[in-house]
């Protein structure tokens, strides 16, 4: 399948490792990839995310109108450096701490058909960037740049979907 489409997310990139934030309104995206930002990730689109097939992988770019932009809430909309084009590799659908599972197994989403790697994260936990961004490299097979950790998986817990 090929097309577009546009979802209520928001998304950020490590270099070229990106992570779509899902969920309700309130439920912490932007102030999520604030905090990202400030870890060194760069915004991609915050409120809407254009959605698209690029050479077999999941595609994420700003609509024009809301590039660069950034709801912070207290300040305002704020004019940030933006990313587009960026592979989604990871999604993460915030969540209360309680909805959190402690050893999760293999999760999935999928988008225009193609399969994404997906985990719950509250996002208000003092070490969601760092979950977040472990996360992230280890679904793109690369240990975190900031800790080198990689997530551990069982054989028989594994799936290479």
């Amino acid at each position: 399948m090929t097309g577009t489409e546009t979802i209520h997310a928001t998304c950020v990139a490590f270099g070229d490792i990106g992570i779509l934030l899902r969920g309700p309104s309130g439920s912490g995206k932007s102030d999520l990839a604030l905090r990202l930002i400030d870890a060194g990730a760069t915004l991609v689109a915050d409120d809407r995310v254009m959605l698209s097939v690029g050479e077999g992988c999941l595609v994420a770019s700003a609509p024009p109108v809301l590039a660069g932009l950034l709801e912070v809430r207290g300040v305002g909309i704020v004019e940030l450096p933006n990313a587009s084009n960026i592979d989604i590799v990871l999604i993460a659908e915030l969540v209360s701490a309680d909805a959190v599972d402690r050893l999760p197994d293999a999760g999935w989403s999928a988008y225009l058909d193609r399969r994404i790697r997906t985990i719950a994260l509250a996002p208000f936990e003092h070490t969601a960037v760092a979950k977040l961004r472990i996360a992230a490299y280890d679904a793109a097979a690369q240990p975190d740049p900031a800790t080198g950790a990689r997530r551990r998986v069982e054989d028989d817990r594994h799936d290479d979907g």
